[in-house]
């Protein structure tokens, strides 16, 4: 599982790296190219413009190292925390498309994204209030046979125990936690924007957990992938185990669990040791 976990890392590290050589090599072309005309403009038009297009290369290169070294330690370091936003948007897309070109899928960069994400967000080392935590899942959860709608009233479920949204509710109540099904990103901001949390536990598949880690961005979103026996988008499954250890974690609760898990969670469980949170969940 370590091995699992640093071939993640490894390759994270790695595409976000070529990511940012691209971008600056980019970058600089256009520092390049320019001057030739630009001394007709003004005398100092070339410095000038060559000094903006050092700054962005510096900056741009200055986020990518601190996300790499951010990756790298587990934690997030001081003054990288602004830049970890604005690198994710940027990169991410490059990364998957240069993933391609050595032949590497774009769910094993996903899923190394949501991985270096999960750490860096327990890397921030923050508790929250039960009130602060939304649980934002998929209506795949809901089993395809069932003809109650919970998308609007997750309440409405009776609970009957064919698929994990019983399980959900039952930790969403003893934990105190707000809990809601979206059928798609535009559903899923607007209950966001709704609940207004400080933290989201998101239970997806890569791709729309990946896009929904950039599109709340920087409210933390911390991703737990959903379990498809059946398939994408139908009767998926979630580990509930993984779910409350997640939410103890952030509640910072060091009691015995009390829907779940038969045992004290230990800190190993979040990839956490010396008191430093490290790997993800999943």
């Amino acid at each position: 599982m370590e091995a699992v976990e640093s071939s993640r890392k490894r390759l994270f590290i790695g595409l976000i790296s070529a990511s940012s050589l691209v971008v600056c090599g980019l970058l600089a072309l256009l520092w390049i190219v320019p001057t030739i005309g630009l001394d007709s403009i003004h005398p100092w038009a070339s410095a000038v413009w060559g000094v903006v297009v050092a700054c962005i290369i510096v900056v741009v290169g200055w986020a990518s190292l601190g996300l790499a070294l951010s990756v790298a330690a587990g934690r997030i370091l001081p003054f990288t925390n602004r830049l970890r936003g604005v690198t994710i948007k940027l990169f991410l897309p490059l990364m998957i498309i240069l993933a391609r070109l050595f032949g590497i899928s774009k769910e094993r960069v996903r899923n190394s994204f949501i991985k270096v994400n999960n750490e860096l967000v327990l890397g921030q080392g923050r508790d929250y209030k039960p009130h602060e935590i939304l649980l934002l899942l998929p209506h795949c959860l809901q089993s395809s046979r069932c003809g109650v709608r919970l998308t609007y009233d997750i309440n409405n479920c009776t609970r009957c125990g064919k698929c994990p949204v019983a399980g959900l509710l039952a930790l969403s109540e003893a934990y105190g936690v707000h809990m809601a099904i979206a059928t798609g990103g535009t559903i899923a901001r607007r209950i966001v924007v709704q609940k207004r949390p400080k933290l989201i536990l998101a239970v997806a598949c890569e791709r729309d957990l990946s896009s929904g880690i950039q599109d709340t961005y920087p409210l933390p979103v911390y991703g737990i992938l959903n379990e498809r026996p059946n398939g994408p988008c139908l009767d998926t499954l979630v580990p509930l185990d993984q779910m409350e250890i997640a939410l103890r974690y952030f509640l910072r609760m060091e009691a015995a669990p009390v829907v779940i898990v038969p045992r004290i969670p230990r800190m190993r469980d979040l990839g956490v040791t010396d008191g430093q949170p490290g790997a993800s969940i999943n």
